[in-house]
């Protein structure tokens, strides 16, 4: 028991010592004295009199002189820094090998000091001792910061955006626990305004792939994309994507989120879970007919949750102020559920004749069929093999965006504006 707690404890045991009668006291100061071990009639004295700590009325001197600080600089550089709990133990012994080597000078004074000196002592001192050390310069890594990049702004995309087409888009690693090799990456877009989630498969992170999966999910979006703000990874922001929105889609406005700041992309980072990870898992998938696979299964995933399945967006933020130096709260007033469908037919962003077709494809879909469908195909996920190790995939055979990217690849693409809408 150190001090503190002693005078703690006594604090404790005092209110009980004033309420108790004769007989009480004596056995409360038996048990004081059997747990502090202090004599009876300090304890009396200490329960009658005041329990506030005294300060000190001198100070102690100085018992360690200068000599002993030189001493430990240079054990502890000899011995590389080790912990005080290992340094000390062994000081006495190592002051004598160094002086024997002509690294210190060790008298006998300086021994004894050594001999008596504690750890908690050690480790005071060694702290006062290397605050004052330079330090090695840290080495900063190349900015890698490109002029493209610099010239795409940080912003936060409002939480009571009302216009769709604003799209935080992320990109979710289906490596395990393995990152080496290609493997498959999903790429997810959601809309603030409604919640519409669009997700492609890729196998790897190359410009070919990552173009094809935007090139299926631009063609699939039943509304003009606005703006595309993802996180400062280098597979959105490269010399190849730039080009890409450049002369694709030249009036898309790019942004992205601020370093090492996840609230920025809050509606994509809450989503990779709820509707990928949940399915999916953090097993590894790097297989041609993984990717496919999981390419299918998205299909399916994209009418099941933007048709049938209801979000709430906030409404508004009421801050309440503490009172009595309690700290404020945020109360949160959220609106009606609906489902993202549902919240882009009341506003302009879609054309009547895509909603129409929309409207179509949602009244020949049996919800509780197409759930057990995705279950389904999750099994049949599950039960394809890996990579084989030596063995390269094809990353042409996933591609399935319309034209000439679609060369030996996947053209039946689930559902496009520009024909007949169709379901795998």
């Amino acid at each position: 028991m150190t001090i503190d707690e002693r005078w703690k404890y006594l604090r404790v045991m005092r209110k009980r010592y004033v309420r108790a009668g004769q007989r009480e006291k004596g056995q409360l100061l038996d048990e004081m004295e059997a747990v502090t071990g202090m004599h009876r009639k300090s304890l009396i004295r200490r329960m009658n009199g005041s329990l506030d700590r005294k300060t000190r009325c001198r100070q102690r001197g100085e018992t360690y002189g200068p000599e002993v600080d030189d001493a430990l600089r240079v054990i502890y550089e000899s011995l590389d820094y080790v912990c005080a709990d290992r340094l000390t133990p062994n000081l006495v012994w190592i002051a004598r090998h160094l002086a024997a080597h002509d690294e210190m000078e060790a008298p006998s004074s300086l021994l004894e000091q050594l001999a008596q000196i504690s750890i908690s002592t050690v480790k005071r001192r060694l702290k006062r001792i290397t605050q004052d050390q330079p330090c090695l310069p840290r080495r900063k890594g190349p900015k890698r910061t490109s002029k493209q990049l610099a010239a795409v702004p940080m912003v936060r995309i409002p939480w009571n955006e009302q216009e769709p087409g604003h799209m935080e888009v992320d990109l979710v690693h289906h490596s395990g626990p393995i990152t080496s090799g290609e493997y498959v990456c999903s790429s997810q877009w959601i809309d603030v305004a409604t919640g519409w989630s669009e997700r492609a498969a890729t196998l790897g992170r190359s410009y070919l792939v990552m173009e094809d999966a935007f090139i299926c999910l631009l063609h699939r979006l039943p509304f003009p994309l606005l703006e595309f703000h993802p996180d400062n990874d280098s597979v959105f922001f490269n010399n190849h994507m730039f080009r890409f929105w450049g002369e694709t889609v030249p009036g898309v406005r790019l942004s992205r989120s601020r370093p090492y700041h996840k609230n920025d992309n809050r509606f994509v980072e809450q989503k990779n879970f709820t509707l990928i990870r949940a399915y999916l898992g953090y097993q590894r998938f790097d297989t041609v007919a993984q990717t496919l696979a999981i390419n299918h299964l998205y299909d399916d995933m994209w009418l099941y949750h933007n048709f049938f399945q209801p979000v709430m967006h906030l409404k508004k933020k009421i801050i309440v102020p503490g009172n009595n130096g309690h700290p404020g709260r945020v109360i949160r007033r959220y609106d009606q559920a609906r489902t993202p469908f549902d919240r882009l037919c009341i506003t302009n962003a879609i054309l009547p004749e895509h909603q129409e077709q929309l409207k179509a494809l949602r009244d020949q879909t049996n919800p509780r069929q197409l759930r057990q469908d995705i279950y389904d195909q999750i099994d049949h996920l599950l039960s394809l093999p890996g990579a084989t190790p030596g063995v390269r995939e094809d990353v042409y055979r996933t591609l399935r965006a319309p034209g000439p990217l679609s060369e030996g690849g996947d053209s039946t693409f689930p559902f496009r504006f520009d024909r007949t809408p169709v379901r795998k």
